[in-house]
C-alpha cells in the first residue's frame, strides 16, 4: 500500500494563508460568479487536498514537503512567479527602513534628497524589488501574488526538480496528475464528491485533469457543479455564442420594457433604483407609519428621507445634499427600534413591539400562533385591510449624461408604479402555469418560517414585489424564445438566478459611501424579512444578468448527477466529501429559493433530473443525522478501491464532534490515517456579532482491513506514544523561520493519532459502536471515546512547551500564565488568528479571558502589553492575578511609569513575591520570554516593554543576597 503525502504531512499554515486570500477575493473567486452557493471551500484547499493524496511519501519527508510546495507554487521561487504587482520607490523605502536585514542597503539604493523617494540612476528596479520581496514573510509576499490557480504553469526548472523527486516527465499539472495517477492506480484516477454543493470539489478536480463523478440530492447543486465543468470548460467558440444569446435576450426585455415606459419618467430619464418601505397603523394614535431602521440613502450623496406628519399619516420627502445634522437625524429618526414599532408622531411617540402589531398570541398550550394571514397563490401585494402595506418612497434616476439624483415619487411615478401591477396582476396567473414565475409553496422549515411568521408569505413569489417578479418574468420568456444551445440555456438560468439574487423583497438597500444600491439576499445564511429594501430596475440588472465567465481546461471526462449519497453507485479511487454537519446550513430551505424559479428550464434542460428539493431525504442534523452519515459512508466505503482515500471536510474542533464523526466513520469500516485543520478566518458580517472563525478540518482515512480486536486499557500507552510521534515528526518537519504548524495544529494531529490507534482495530474489547455513538451525541462527559480524545489533547500539551522554556518551570506554572505565554509565543510567529486563542483557552480550560485581550478581532488578535494592563485588575482569570507573571508584568510597567527606572520595577517585585529568591529562575525565565519580543518587525507595539524587560532581567540577574 502506498503512504501518501497527506498522510503524513501537509502545510496548513500556508495552505490556512491561501484559502484566506481566495475567500477574501469575494466575487472574484473563480466560481462565485456562476451563482450563490453556501460554504463553498477554497479551490486552494481542494487542490492541495487532491495532490497531497495522488503524491506518495518517500523516505525523506523534507524533500516531499518543499517538492509539494513547488507544485503549488507555494515555495519561494513559485511566489516569485506569481508575483503580479509592484513596488513603488516609496513603499520599498519604508519596508526597507523597518527591516533590520536591509536597513545597511538604504544609501546604495535610495535617493531621497528630493520631494520623492527615488532610486538612484543606474540601481536595477527589478533586482532590488525581488531582493526587498524575498526578505518578507508569506504574508506580506501574498499581496502582490495571484493566486496558485491563476499562475498558468510553473517554470522548466521547477518542472525538472518535481520530476527528479517524483520519477515523472510532466510539464504540467495535468500531466503530472495524470502520471501520478498511473503509478498508483495504473489509469487516470477518479475524484468522486457526493454532496457537490458549488461545485468546487469536483470544479478543480477537473482543472487538475482528473475524471470525476459528482452528485447531490439538490437540483441547484447540480446545475451550479455542471456549470462549473462545462460552462468554465467551454471554448472560444463556444463562449461567444453564450455572450451573443446573453446579449440577445438583454436586448429583447429592454426593448420591451421601455416600450412601456414604465422605468422613465417624464423627463425621459431612466430609473436606477426604487427604494420601498413597509407601512403599518400605530395601535395608539392610528396612524400609518412608514418603517425603516433608517432614514439615510446615500451617505455619499448625502441623500435622506424626511418624515413629514400629515392628517392621516406621514408623507416623505427625499432631500440629496443634507447637512451633516440632518444626516444625524436621518440616521436616529428610524421608526424600527429594537424589533418595535415607533411611532414619530409628535403627540404619540409610544413603541409598540412587532410581535404585538402583527398580533401573535399564544394558545392553550403556550404555542405561539402567528397572526398575520396567509397570502394566496398568485398575490404580490398587501391588501387593504392587512396590517402591513408597501410603499415607494424613494426612486434613483440616471440622466442621458450618466449623472444620477434621488426624488420622492410624484405623479408620473405612481402612474409607472400602478401599470407595472397591473401587468403584473393581469399575466401572474399563466406565468405562473407556463413556469416564467414561481407557483411553489414555501414549506416550512428552519429558515423559511421567518418569511411566514413575518409577513404571511405562503408562495416563493410572495417574495418579489411587482417590478421584481416583471424582470425575470420577461427575462425567463425570452431565454426560451431565443435559439441557443445547452450551454445558453444554462447560462440563462443562471443569470436569471443572479437577477432576482441581488432584487427581491429581501435586499437590503446599502447606504454606504460609493454603493447606494441594494444588495444580495444571501448576505447570510437566511431568509431575512426587512422593513425597507431596494429594487433594481432592468437597467440596472446588468451587471446581474452578465456575468463574469472565464474559460479553464477541464477534464470533459465529468458525470454529474442528482443522486442520494446514500445510493451512490460509481466506484472513485479518492472521495472528498463536505457534509452537511451538526449545526449546518440549511442548504435544502435556502436552495428553494432559487429551485423555485428554475424548475421549468430545468426540467427542459436535463429532462432526466427532478426539480424539488428532496427536503425529505437531506441530511439533517436531528436525531437521525449519525445513522443517514453512517449509511452514506458505508456506502462510500463500498464504492472505492482497497488502495483509495477519503477525505472529509468539516468545520468542528470541539472533541465531542470528533469523537461523534470517528465513531461515524468507524462504523462505516473506514479507518482515520491522519488530521489537518486548515484556518480561514473572515470577520463576521451579516446580522451576526462578535468574532465568527471559520475553519476547516480536513479527516483522512482508507479501508478498515484489520480484524484485529484490542483493549481499551493497553492501547492508552499506544496512544500517547503514537501523540508523541505524530508531534516530533511535525516538529522536525517545520520551518523554524517561517513555521507551518502552529499549536492548534498539534492538538489536532494528537486527536488524529488518538483516532488513529482506535479505529485501525475492527473491534475494542468493551466498547459497544452504536452505545458509544449514541453517548458521545447525548452524554458526550460518559463517553469513552470522547474521553480518549480529550486525553489525547492534555498529552499533546504536556509535549509542546515552548522554545527555550524550562520544561521543570514550565510545570509550576498556573494554566492562566501558560495561557498567556503560548499565546504571545503564537504572536512571535506573526499569527493573530482569535482561533489560536480560543483553541489556547479551551487546552488550558480557560473560561473568560477578554480582560487579557488588546484586540479579539479575527486576524488581529493578540494580548495585552505591560503597558496596557498598567494596573488594572484582572477578573475574569484569578489565577492570572495572583501569578508570578502579572506582578511581572505589572513591575515592567510601573518602572517605564516611573521615569524609566528599573529599580522601580525590581522593587515591586521583591515586595510582592513572597519567596523572590525561591522565585528568582521563574522570574528570569518569564521576562526572557517578554524581552525575546523585541526586534521582531510585527511586534512594534512591545518594543518599550521589551527593552525594560531587558534591563530588569539584568538587574534580577545580578541580584544577590
Amino acid at each position: 500500500m502506498t503512504i501518501s503525502f497527506i498522510e503524513k504531512q501537509f502545510p496548513v499554515s500556508k495552505i490556512s494563508k491561501e484559502s484566506y486570500k481566495e475567500r477574501k477575493a469575494n466575487n472574484g473567486q473563480t466560481l462565485t460568479g456562476l451563482g450563490k452557493w453556501w460554504g463553498r471551500k477554497p479551490l486552494v484547499l481542494v487542490r492541495a487536498a487532491i495532490l497531497g493524496c495522488l503524491m506518495p511519501a518517500s523516505d525523506n519527508p523534507k524533500r516531499d514537503m518543499e517538492i509539494f510546495l513547488k507544485i503549488m507554487s507555494m515555495d519561494n521561487h513559485g511566489l516569485e512567479l506569481r508575483k503580479e504587482k509592484s513596488y513603488t520607490a516609496s513603499e520599498m523605502y519604508e519596508i526597507v527602513m523597518n527591516n533590520k536585514k536591509l536597513r545597511n542597503r538604504v544609501n546604495d539604493w535610495f535617493d531621497i534628497t528630493g520631494d520623492k523617494v527615488k532610486l538612484y540612476k543606474g540601481v536595477n528596479k527589478k533586482e532590488v524589488e525581488l531582493t526587498i520581496f524575498n526578505t518578507l514573510g508569506y504574508d506580506e509576499k501574498l499581496t502582490k501574488c495571484i493566486r496558485p490557480e491563476q499562475l498558468k504553469n510553473l517554470d522548466e526548472q521547477t518542472w525538472n526538480e518535481i520530476n527528479q523527486h517524483l520519477g515523472t516527465s510532466a510539464k504540467s499539472l495535468q500531466e503530472l496528475i495524470e502520471q501520478l495517477s498511473l503509478k498508483r492506480y495504473g489509469r487516470n484516477v477518479v475524484v468522486g464528491d457526493c454532496f457537490c454543493g458549488g461545485g468546487s470539489i469536483p470544479f478543480e478536480a477537473a482543472r487538475m485533469g482528473c475524471d470525476t463523478y459528482a452528485s447531490d440530492l439538490n437540483p441547484v447543486a447540480g446545475l451550479l457543479t455542471w456549470a462549473s465543468i462545462n460552462i468554465l470548460g467551454a471554448s472560444e467558440k463556444e463562449l461567444e455564442d453564450i455572450k451573443q444569446f446573453q446579449q440577445d435576450v438583454f436586448n429583447k426585455v429592454d426593448q420591451e420594457i421601455t416600450e412601456l415606459g414604465i422605468e422613465h419618467n417624464e423627463q425621459g430619464d431612466r430609473a436606477v433604483s426604487y427604494l420601498y418601505c413597509v407601512e403599518a397603523k400605530c395601535p395608539e394614535c392610528g396612524k400609518k407609519v412608514p418603517l425603516a431602521p433608517s432614514w439615510v440613502i446615500g451617505k455619499g450623496t448625502k441623500t435622506v428621507a424626511k418624515l413629514i406628519e400629515n392628517e392621516n399619516g406621514f408623507g416623505i420627502v427625499v432631500k440629496m445634499g443634507a447637512s451633516p445634522a440632518e444626516i444625524k437625524g436621518a440616521e436616529d429618526s428610524g421608526t424600527v427600534v429594537n424589533n418595535e414599532l415607533k411611532c414619530p408622531s409628535y403627540t404619540c411617540g409610544k413603541t409598540t413591539p412587532i410581535s404585538s402589531l402583527r398580533l401573535d398570541r399564544k394558545d392553550e398550550d403556550g404555542n405561539t400562533i402567528y397572526g398575520l394571514r396567509k397570502w394566496g397563490k398568485s398575490e404580490f401585494d398587501f391588501r387593504e385591510d392587512d396590517i402591513y402595506s408597501e410603499r415607494l418612497y424613494a426612486i434613483k434616476y440616471e440622466k442621458a449624461d450618466r449623472k444620477r439624483y434621488y426624488r420622492h415619487p410624484n405623479e408620473r411615478d405612481i402612474e409607472n408604479e400602478a401599470k407595472v401591477k397591473e401587468i403584473v396582476a393581469e399575466h401572474i396567473v399563466s406565468w405562473q402555469e407556463q413556469g416564467l414565475v414561481p407557483s411553489m409553496e414555501i414549506e416550512s422549515g428552519m429558515k423559511t418560517e421567518e418569511v411566514m411568521r413575518n409577513r404571511g408569505w405562503s408562495y416563493w413569489n410572495h417574495l418579489f414585489n411587482a417590478r421584481q417578479l416583471l424582470t425575470p418574468a420577461l427575462l425567463h420568456k425570452y431565454i426560451q424564445q431565443v435559439p441557443s444551445s445547452t450551454n445558453c440555456k444554462i447560462v440563462g438560468i443562471l443569470g436569471m438566478n443572479n437577477v432576482y439574487h441581488w432584487n427581491s423583497r429581501l435586499s437590503r438597500w446599502n447606504s454606504g459611501v460609493g454603493v447606494e444600491k441594494p444588495q444580495e439576499v444571501f448576505y447570510n445564511q437566511a431568509l431575512n424579512t426587512l422593513m425597507n429594501f431596494g429594487a433594481r430596475s432592468f437597467f440596472n440588472t446588468r451587471s446581474s444578468w452578465f456575468f463574469s465567465l472565464n474559460i479553464y481546461a477541464t477534464n470533459s471526462n465529468a458525470t454529474i448527477e442528482l443522486s442520494d449519497a446514500r445510493e451512490t453507485k460509481r466506484s472513485c479511487h479518492i472521495w472528498i466529501t463536505d457534509p452537511p454537519y451538526a449545526d449546518a446550513v440549511n442548504y435544502h430551505e435556502l436552495s428553494e429559493f432559487f429551485l423555485a424559479w428554475d424548475k421549468k428550464l430545468i426540467s427542459q434542460v436535463f429532462p432526466a433530473w427532478y426539480t424539488d428539493s428532496k427536503r425529505i431525504l437531506a441530511l439533517k442534523g436531528d436525531q437521525h443525522f449519525a445513522h443517514s452519515m453512517i449509511e452514506i459512508y458505508s456506502n462510500l466505503a463500498n464504492y472505492m478501491y482497497d488502495d483509495g482515500l477519503q477525505v472529509v471536510m468539516f468545520t468542528h474542533s470541539d472533541p465531542t464532534v470528533w469523537a461523534q464523526l470517528a465513531l461515524i466513520m468507524w462504523k462505516a469500516g473506514l479507518k482515520v490515517t491522519a488530521a489537518w485543520s486548515i484556518a480561514t478566518e473572515t470577520e463576521s458580517g451579516g446580522l451576526k456579532d462578535g468574532n465568527y472563525v471559520k475553519g476547516t478540518a480536513l479527516l483522512v482515512l482508507r479501508k478498515q482491513t484489520n480484524n484485529e480486536t484490542a483493549y481499551l486499557d493497553d492501547i492508552s500507552f499506544d496512544i500517547k506514544d503514537e501523540v508523541k510521534m505524530q508531534i516530533d515528526s511535525m516538529r522536525d518537519l517545520d520551518d523554524k523561520e517561517e513555521p507551518n504548524f502552529s499549536d492548534t495544529d498539534y492538538v489536532l494531529a494528537a486527536y488524529a493519532a488518538s483516532l488513529k490507534v482506535l479505529t485501525s482495530y475492527k473491534k475494542i474489547s468493551g466498547l459497544e459502536l452504536d452505545y458509544e455513538l449514541d453517548l458521545a451525541i447525548n452524554n458526550p462527559s460518559k463517553s469513552k471515546v470522547v474521553g480518549v480524545i480529550e486525553n489525547a489533547k492534555r498529552i499533546a500539551y504536556d509535549f509542546i512547551i515552548p522554545v527555550d522554556f524550562d520544561t521543570y518551570l514550565w510545570k509550576d506554572l498556573t494554566p492562566a500564565e501558560r495561557f498567556y505565554i503560548k499565546g504571545l509565543e503564537a504572536e512571535k510567529h506573526n499569527n493573530y488568528q482569535i482561533s489560536t486563542y480560543q483553541e489556547y483557552a479551551r487546552g488550558f480550560s480557560i473560561g473568560s479571558y477578554s480582560q487579557l485581550m488588546a484586540s479579539e478581532k479575527a486576524n488581529t488578535a493578540r494580548f495585552k502589553t505591560p503597558t496596557e494592563f498598567a494596573m488594572r485588575t484582572i477578573n475574569d482569570i484569578p489565577d492570572f492575578e495572583r501569578s508570578v507573571l502579572r506582578t511581572v508584568l505589572a513591575a515592567i510597567h510601573i518602572a517605564i511609569k516611573e521615569d524609566g527606572v528599573p529599580e522601580k520595577g525590581l522593587f515591586h517585585l521583591k515586595q510582592q513575591i513572597t519567596d523572590y529568591w525561591g522565585r528568582r529562575d521563574m522570574i528570569k525565565q518569564l521576562l526572557q520570554v517578554l524581552k525575546d519580543t523585541r526586534n521582531i518587525d510585527n511586534m512594534p507595539h512591545w518594543t518599550e516593554n521589551a527593552e525594560m524587560a531587558d534591563h530588569l532581567y539584568v538587574l534580577v540577574d545580578n541580584d544577590h543576597i
